[in-house]
């Protein structure tokens, strides 16, 4: 069956000249479907059937618990500012339904935007599709809010795509990383959406309390009409915001308040469950630390990076909690990993292949510097209460520096053994 669906696709090959772009469709479709059929020659390499795709592929597996559980926990604060279901599992299939409508729209632009960029330049290069945005486009919907206008979306992954992509090259030519470079520009370009304490819940026409909700199609008709065959609840189009909600984010209560501010709203177990307000697919801790350790025990990302990066935030953590300056420094260490995005970015940014830094000793300085100055960042910025977004970005520019001075210090070191050994 293989060998037949195999010839069916060759003999269905698009004429590369006559038909470029058709052709440019039908490579990225056909070398996702198969392996490549050629592999390094000779005794002295290793032969490996893991290609660049399916390498992309594990870690888009990676974050598939961050995008169910993101999905839930979209519905599950939009119902909590109306007091409707707001045990963990009430209303289960009208918080995850809502999720979809609200994530679905996002991926379907990320995707569309990106995808439809890198088939254009593809095209004009002449060659096959590059696999760098199937990473790329999954990420980015998980570090978006909820209710991120679409066409600030699609803006934001075409300045990251072209900028900061193509215009070095293309996959693996990039400096910074691709997701991020789209989450900063929306930062810089429009911060009222992607900060503040209201940006991450969805679906209310108004924070106030009596504020009806807002709702659509899919909710009231599509939706409604279905669960009532079921006998399910529905969508009420007359629920409204809650008296005494807050949409504050853990961050923002913890510069305020310090731990205390952040107790007084969130238990501890929320914040290691994720059942707070923040980015899609930052929030659960679980299904982000099952992602890692996929990546891990697959060999897709680096345990180093990984590892110094904690370190570095527990280093920087400790010192400010014996500094005990501010409410913020107050923060007991280990709890800067349960509050805002370090363990997603510890995960799946900090990691990127491209980006990152190469050499052993270099990713553990890299990791560490990423740590200790994203922990500076967010306790001592009263502007951004978060720092790994800008502290990646930030040792991005940097991680051919440190691979450089870790080469150097090799050879500085071999060479002194060499003639130490001569003389």
């Amino acid at each position: 069956m293989k060998k037949e669906l195999l010839q069916f696709l060759k003999r269905i090959e698009p004429d590369k000249k006559k038909s470029p772009f058709l052709h440019t469709l039908y490579d990225g479709f056909f070398t996702f479907a198969f392996t490549p059929d050629h592999v390094t020659k000779g005794g002295v390499h290793i032969r490996d059937g893991m290609d660049l795709k399916r390498l992309m592929v594990h870690v888009v597996l990676a974050m598939q618990l961050c995008y169910i559980f993101g999905m839930y926990n979209i519905g599950h604060q939009h119902f909590n500012a109306i007091g409707e279901h707001t045990s963990l599992f009430s209303g289960f299939h009208l918080k995850l339904f809502y999720g979809l409508i609200q994530i679905l729209p996002i991926v379907i632009v990320t995707h569309v935007v990106g995808l439809g960029i890198e088939f254009y330049y593809a095209m004009r290069k002449g060659h096959g599709i590059e696999e760098g945005f199937l990473v790329t486009g999954a990420l980015i919907p998980l570090i978006m809010p909820p209710d991120i206008p679409l066409w600030i979306l699609a803006m934001s992954v075409a300045f990251a795509v072209i900028i900061g992509k193509e215009a070095f090259g293309g996959t693996g030519m990039n400096i910074l990383n691709i997701a991020l470079l789209s989450r900063v520009f929306v930062f810089f370009a429009y911060p009222t959406t992607i900060s503040g304490d209201y940006v991450w819940v969805s679906g209310l026409s108004d924070f106030k309390a009596g504020s009806p909700v807002d709702y659509g199609w899919w909710h009231t008709s599509f939706s409604n009409t279905i669960f009532e065959w079921f006998g399910w609840t529905t969508f009420d189009v007359k629920s409204a915001v809650v008296d005494g909600f807050t949409g504050a984010t853990p961050l923002t209560l913890g510069y305020n308040g310090g731990w205390q501010g952040i107790t007084n709203v969130y238990e501890p177990s929320q914040l290691f469950w994720g059942l707070i307000p923040g980015s899609v697919g930052e929030t659960c801790k679980p299904a982000i630390i099952a992602g890692a350790l996929f990546l891990i025990f697959t060999g897709v990302a680096s345990w180093r990076i990984m590892v110094s990066m904690v370190l570095g935030a527990a280093v920087m953590g400790m010192i400010f909690n014996a500094w005990d300056a501010t409410a913020f420094m107050d923060v007991p260490w280990h709890q800067h990993f349960m509050i805002g995005s370090f363990l997603f970015a510890m995960a799946f940014m900090a990691t990127d292949p491209v980006t990152a830094s190469s050499t052993n000793r270099g990713k553990w300085i890299y990791g560490f510097l990423i740590g200790a100055i994203g922990l500076i960042i967010r306790v001592m910025n009263p502007a951004y209460p978060e720092g790994w977004m800008l502290a990646i970005l930030f040792m991005n520019v940097f991680a051919p520096t440190i691979d450089h001075f870790v080469v150097e210090g090799n050879i500085a070191r071999r060479l002194k053994r060499a003639k130490k050994a001569t003389a």
